[in-house]
């Protein structure tokens, strides 16, 4: 085989190799012909393009503009220009490539002078001067420019539009949220930023979530039951002690209402808390925290046990804990906001929340509540700027499972006389809801009454969705707190339980947390997954 047309593993070269090879070219009066572009997908369009090349000429060299120089948008260039240099490299009609690390050809034409440089028919008219440039450079030098048929026409920007679009049904409906003026990254970093020293009111139970890791299961001799032997336990503040952590972690100041006994475990938690940050109002009670055991094998849980003793507050309980909510709203100059979350523990009836969210209305800006469990009682909190409940629960709130949902989200604003709802549908993300404006003088009984702002879920699939919910209304009252429109907040909450779903346990969610999970969902594109390590074969640019 020749030595100027090395196999595929040699045909990509450094740039002393290729002006190496152009010399012997030209002293064994063989011409080579030219080509240049990003090469992103390798499609039809470029085949044919090749092809046509190597007819003119006796050697084809293709090179390909460096990662950095390639101005096609966010996301470009798909392929990485190591991997996009090997696909041409296995073309048969291809006999050397080389990445090129400057913005266009026209040093590179100067530099290896080739005897023809191929264009698309595109640029038979074009006047860009930077083509123009190149066609100068080339024929200075003796060479010639010819266009190519232009019988097959393929666009590598459409194709991978296109692409994102079919492999991800909702990267149109999140390429349409991005360009919201509100949702811009710069919009969105000046809403986390002003998360400081925001005080928020939590009233809730302390849930104990334990993660029980064990090793494969068996089945046990005496009957067919499933054993599972632990091998590791890891423990997490869970219930409302997270969504004082998340908001503490978020910059904010946390202030925690939540049933806590005198004992050991109960100091425990109540040390970490204030070690974070919390400002705690501990409301004594003689129950111990509920525990929930969940006990995974690798990542996937297989069973759970809830270790609970319900709560039951008499009438003088509940009145300290009216008094306490009021206090602690007041406390510090008062809060910007206060979050309600009912975990089904016993703590909440459909009374005590009536008088809670009838105290703290008018002492605090926003008023934010969401629920766990089937026993959770969703329909006691009215007056809130948002409820942020799950389809189910919501669903399950009203009997109405047949109902399209924003049918249901209208029943749930107009009985708790509620601003807004973000009901959550797992994988598909969320749907932030809010009166239409005018809509109480509406004679069409058919007329919709509410509005709502899909958010598609920012990740493929959760890991672990323990403590989504929490991080989302987390994030969610914060935004609101600082004056951010619903849609914000709802982008925000959604990025706060996507970061949360790809974790194992419920972690605390940071602010530092939140803008990464923002600046990769703006940047999201269909992309090649690299793999840790890809040597570089292009070389630094020397002097000639």
């Amino acid at each position: 085989m020749s030595p100027l047309t090395p196999d595929q593993s040699n045909k990509v070269l450094t740039r002393s190799e290729l002006l190496a090879h152009r010399l012997q070219a030209k002293q064994q009066g063989r011409r080579v012909v030219h080509c240049h572009g990003c090469f992103d997908i390798v499609h039809p369009g470029h085949v044919r393009h090749l092809k046509h090349a190597k007819a003119q000429g006796d050697i084809l060299l293709v090179t390909v503009t460096g990662d950095d120089e390639v101005r096609k948008g966010t996301g470009r260039p798909l392929i990485p220009e190591e991997l996009r240099a090997e696909n041409l490299a296995a073309l048969d009609c291809v006999d050397w490539v080389y990445i090129e690390p400057r913005p266009t050809a026209l040093e590179l034409l100067n530099e290896v002078q080739p005897d023809v440089y191929i264009k698309g028919r595109e640029y038979e008219f074009n006047s860009d001067p930077r083509f123009q440039a190149e066609r100068t450079a080339v024929e200075a030098h003796g060479g010639r420019v010819i266009f190519s048929s232009g019988d097959v026409v393929f666009s590598s920007t459409a194709l991978i539009n296109a692409l994102e679009q079919s492999i991800d049904p909702f990267q149109a409906r999140l390429t349409h949220l991005a360009e919201k003026p509100e949702l811009q990254g710069q919009a969105l970093f000046q809403l986390l930023s002003s998360f400081r020293s925001k005080r928020i009111l939590i009233i809730g139970e302390t849930i104990l979530d334990t993660y029980v890791l064990c090793d494969r299961p068996d089945v046990a001799g005496e009957s067919p039951i499933m054993t599972l032997r632990p091998i590791e336990r890891r423990h997490y503040d869970g219930g409302a002690a997270i969504i004082a952590r998340n908001i503490a972690a978020m910059g904010g100041k946390p202030v925690l209402i939540t049933p806590m006994p005198k004992t050991e475990q109960g100091d425990a938690v109540r040390r970490r808390l204030i070690a974070e940050g919390v400002e705690i109002y501990p409301f004594h009670v003689e129950k111990p925290l509920t525990e929930k055991q969940r006990f995974l094998v690798g990542a996937q849980k297989v069973m759970k046990v809830d270790l609970l003793d319900p709560l039951t507050l008499d009438a003088t309980q509940q009145d300290r804990l009216v008094d306490m909510a009021c206090e602690a709203a007041a406390s510090g100059g008062g809060c910007h906001g206060a979050i309600i979350a009912d975990f089904a523990q016993g703590l909440f009836t459909s009374s005590l929340l009536d008088r809670l969210c009838s105290s703290l209305r008018p002492r605090v800006p926003v008023l934010t509540g969401d629920v766990s469990g089937r026993r959770a009682s969703l329909r006691g909190m009215h007056s809130m700027d948002v409820l942020c409940p799950s389809e189910s629960e919501a669903r399950e709130a009203y009997g109405q499972f047949d109902s399209g949902l924003p049918t249901v989200a209208w029943r749930l604003l107009e009985e708790t006389k509620s601003k807004a709802a973000i009901i959550t549908m797992g994988a598909e993300g969320l749907i932030a809801f809010d009166r239409i404006a005018g809509e109480e003088d509406t004679t069409d009984r058919f007329a919709s009454r509410v509005r709502g702002e899909h958010v598609p879920a920012l990740v493929p699939f959760a890991i672990d969705p323990l403590g989504c919910g929490d991080s989302l209304l987390s994030a969610v009252t914060l935004a609101l707190a600082c004056g951010a429109p619903l849609l914000s907040a709802a982008f925000i909450g959604s990025v706060a339980a996507a970061v949360q779903a790809q974790r194992i346990g419920n972690i605390p969610i940071s602010a530092t947390d939140l803008r990464h999970g923002i600046v990769r969902v703006q940047s999201a594109h269909l992309a090649y997954a690299a793999p840790d390590v890809i040597h570089s074969r292009r070389p630094a640019v020397a002097a000639s």
